[in-house]
């Protein structure tokens, strides 16, 4: 049997989706089950969640059509919209073809509440919230 550290698979951190995500994940535990390996558990679990933050990170920076927008948020695209063009959200889009980006995107209160019932996590990191606190300064 091998005995290999998690910290020797790591790669270059690239954005990633789901399906990238499931497909390496699957990939290596193909790979150790033939070749009988151990790992560092403790390790192994900081990369998985690693990538991880890497999809979702890449999902926040999604850009979406206000029809996408408006199913996410629970808002219609006319509001969705009219937000654009006041400058309350930032258009991601072109000036006669808006788009958001999902992190900026507002959620209605009951569609938080829905996405909290279901335990996915609501609301910008303390990352983003920092960046927006200084981005303001400006």
């Amino acid at each position: 049997m091998f005995r290999v550290k998690a910290h020797a698979l790591k790669g270059a951190k690239l954005p990633m989706n789901r399906d990238e995500f499931r497909a390496k994940w699957r990939n290596e535990a193909a790979a150790f089950r033939r070749r009988h390996v151990l790992v560092d558990a403790a390790a192994l679990c900081e990369e998985i969640l690693e990538d991880f933050e890497a999809v979702n990170h890449s999902e926040r920076e999604d850009i979406l059509s206000l029809q996408q927008a408006a199913a996410e948020s629970g808002y219609s695209a006319d509001h969705l919209g009219r937000l654009v063009r006041i400058g309350r959200i930032p258009n991601a889009g072109r000036p006669n073809s808006p788009k958001i980006r999902r992190r900026d995107l507002p959620l209605r209160p009951s569609r938080a509440r829905q996405l909290a019932s279901l335990g996915t996590h609501v609301g910008p990191s303390r990352v983003e919230i920092a960046r927006s606190i200084v981005g303001r300064a400006k």
